[in-house]
């Protein structure tokens, strides 16, 4: 962390064979972190490597631009059980926050604590009640944030608070020939892509060969039963308001984190007055995206794709829109 080249949180999974996944430092100390990840499978023990500008090692290593990194090194193996959780609740689509120790022995360092957004809690730090319920409100503070960070518990071990949301999903309202460019580009970005088309022969596998779900029925019937929670995404884009004006009511009234659809000015006044008679608050008819997407004057199926994730993504970091 610091000013280093990678996020706080960001992974590496490597394997004796060499297998390589993800990087900590986008190149500048990899190498000796797989070194240490190797013997770290071979011991069972994890450890803390530390490098900084002030570090004679993190030049031998790499370092040159500075910073400083922190890594922890564990081995898969010993922890398979806390992981097996962490993947089933995302499987499931629900975020948590995985606590671990980063000082003291093996024995403390192997110690985990999953926190979920109700409070509730998975595992044991070994730590005095009051030290616990300070571990758990800085959790839950940062899974609202989004961010992992670091934590000194006052007279206790200092700990890393590691944020897990659910992979994002982007539904796609119409199985159109922006969506067939949409979906490949969306999974590139790391979402799940949903495709909602009632007409069969445009919701096929072989037109979206890359979706995780195609789905061919009305958006309102189906809508309801997927989590439109602040990790979900809709686009409406197929022109036709018997299937875009039902999606936009349902989408703009959940929690979901973006809302859009194509269509021009004019096309988009029309909408959000019959929105309006379906009886969306105007609060909720304001988060509507439309016309969808950043203005860069692109007119293709491909640019009008870019254009549309270009904004997701800007909303999905915060960014003014």
């Amino acid at each position: 962390w610091g000013s280093s080249p990678r996020p706080v949180g960001a992974k590496l999974i490597t394997t004796l064979r060499g297998d390589i996944a993800g990087s900590v430092s986008a190149g500048c100390v990899e190498g000796v972190v797989i070194e240490a990840c190797h013997q770290a499978i071979r011991s069972g023990q994890p450890q803390v490597l530390k490098f900084g500008v002030a570090d004679e090692d993190a030049w031998e290593v790499g370092l040159a631009c500075g910073g400083t990194i922190e890594v922890m090194v564990e081995p898969f193996a010993a922890l398979s059980g806390v992981y097996e959780t962490l993947h089933r609740r995302l499987t499931e689509h629900q975020p948590l926050a995985l606590v671990s120790v980063l000082n003291g022995d093996t024995t403390q360092i192997n110690r985990k604590l999953l926190v979920y957004p109700d409070g509730s809690s998975e595992g044991d730090l070994k730590l005095p009640e009051s030290q616990h319920q300070q571990v758990i409100a800085y959790a839950l503070e940062r899974l609202a944030q989004g961010e992992g960070a670091t934590l000194q518990v006052e007279g206790g071990p200092h700990l890393f608070i590691e944020v897990h949301p659910p992979v994002p999903r982007l539904i796609i309202v119409g199985a159109v020939h922006i969506a067939e460019v949409l979906v490949p580009m969306a999974n590139l970005l790391g979402y799940e892509t949903i495709v909602i088309d009632p007409r069969a022969a445009f919701a096929t596998r072989e037109r979206f060969p890359q979706a995780t779900r195609i789905i061919c029925e009305y958006p309102q019937r189906v809508l309801p039963s997927l989590s439109l929670d602040r990790f979900a995404y809709l686009v409406a884009l197929t022109h036709d308001p018997k299937l875009d004006d039902p999606s936009l009511a349902i989408g703009l009234t959940s929690p979901l984190r973006y809302v859009g659809a194509l269509g021009s000015q004019r096309t988009n006044a029309r909408r959000i007055e019959r929105l309006r008679q379906m009886g969306v608050p105007e609060e909720q008819l304001a988060r509507l995206h439309a016309p969808i997407g950043l203005p860069l004057g692109g007119r293709s199926p491909a640019e009008i794709a870019l254009s549309i994730m270009a904004q997701i993504t800007q909303v999905r970091y915060g960014r003014p829109v």
